[in-house]
């Protein structure tokens, strides 16, 4: 059975409080489910972000999208997130990731490690997340460890967990242990330095849910399938707008790869709309996340979708 659908947006930057807040009260008013923050070094703490969201909202859910994992000390990014999810009144959604842009490592001072010692470190940090959401802690010197409001997910355990990632690794870990897996929609160019990135394609997306789910066995069914999608174009002239974009962009993929991918939304409202659907029904993508600059253009396509 296809889930409804959910709609969000993401924060790049914060002019001020009350323009934080009143985007997030828009957003709120015009259907979208969340407000993510990521945690890119050049960007907004995320947490603070966050808890200025959930303040100005009712309903309004808040989340990551994604925490690089090798940034944080577990326990004290458990104590972030219970926080923050006892504060937003059971709001949280907490997302995850191994960290994919080197030169945030090195400007933070922090080793760049190998792909898979940093997968490592994301299934190391989900399995100690879920030792200190389910203990109270009780017997720290300095008091009770706060806990999350929220027992969600198939653990109980507390706020909702998503992965997000392309390769093999991530995603292996993504099946074992999310209650929402994000297939990414960029990948790394081989031979290139880490950050450079290009736009997945349809098959690709094809592909790798079908890996993920593989190995996600009997839990395939219950998980939630999120896309961040790269770009939003209103047009009224689809394969124009597509062939516009990959003059301006360059790279290896087609005008027909450009208007099948489910990175991109290209069109009408309407079109945009039958585009998620048919997402949908392909890939399972029912959780849609926009880029803050895209959501203007995004905002008509959910009113439609609401009704």
């Amino acid at each position: 059975m296809a889930r409804d659908f959910r709609f969000s947006f993401n924060i790049f930057g914060i002019p001020s409080r009350e323009a934080l807040q009143e985007r997030c009260r828009r957003g709120e008013s015009a259907g979208f489910h969340t407000v993510f923050a990521p945690d890119h070094l050049g960007a907004p703490a995320p947490f603070p972000v966050l808890q200025a969201a959930a303040d100005a909202t009712e309903h309004l859910r808040v989340g990551t999208l994604v925490l690089n994992a090798p940034f944080w000390n577990p326990a004290l990014l458990a104590r972030e997130a219970a926080s923050l999810d006892i504060l937003s009144g059971g709001r949280l959604e907490l997302g995850l990731g191994s960290g994919h842009m080197k030169w945030e490592f090195d400007a933070a001072g922090i080793p760049w490690e190998p792909f898979g010692a940093r997968a490592r470190r994301l299934e190391e940090t989900i399995t100690a997340l879920r030792r200190f959401f389910t203990s109270d802690l009780a017997a720290l010197p300095g008091g009770r460890s706060p806990v999350p409001v929220q027992r969600a997910g198939f653990d109980g355990s507390g706020p909702l967990l998503i992965v997000g990632g392309t390769g093999d690794r991530v995603l292996s870990i993504a099946a074992r242990h999310a209650d929402i897996i994000g297939v990414a929609g960029v990948y790394q160019v081989p031979g290139k330095p880490p950050g450079t990135f290009r736009l997945g394609t349809a098959a690709e997306a094809d592909e790798r849910v079908r890996f993920t789910r593989e190995h996600a066995g009997e839990r395939a069914g219950d998980i939630e399938w999120h896309v961040l999608v790269q770009m939003v174009v209103p047009t009224d002239d689809r394969r124009a707008a597509a062939e516009d974009l990959i003059s301006r962009f360059g790279g290896e993929m087609t005008v027909e790869e450009a208007l099948e991918t489910p990175f991109l939304l290209i069109g009408t409202p309407a079109q945009m709309a039958e585009q998620l659907r048919a997402s949908r029904e392909r890939y399972g993508f029912s959780y849609i996340t926009v880029h803050e600059p895209y959501y203007e253009a995004f905002e008509p396509v959910v009113e439609l979708m609401r009704n």
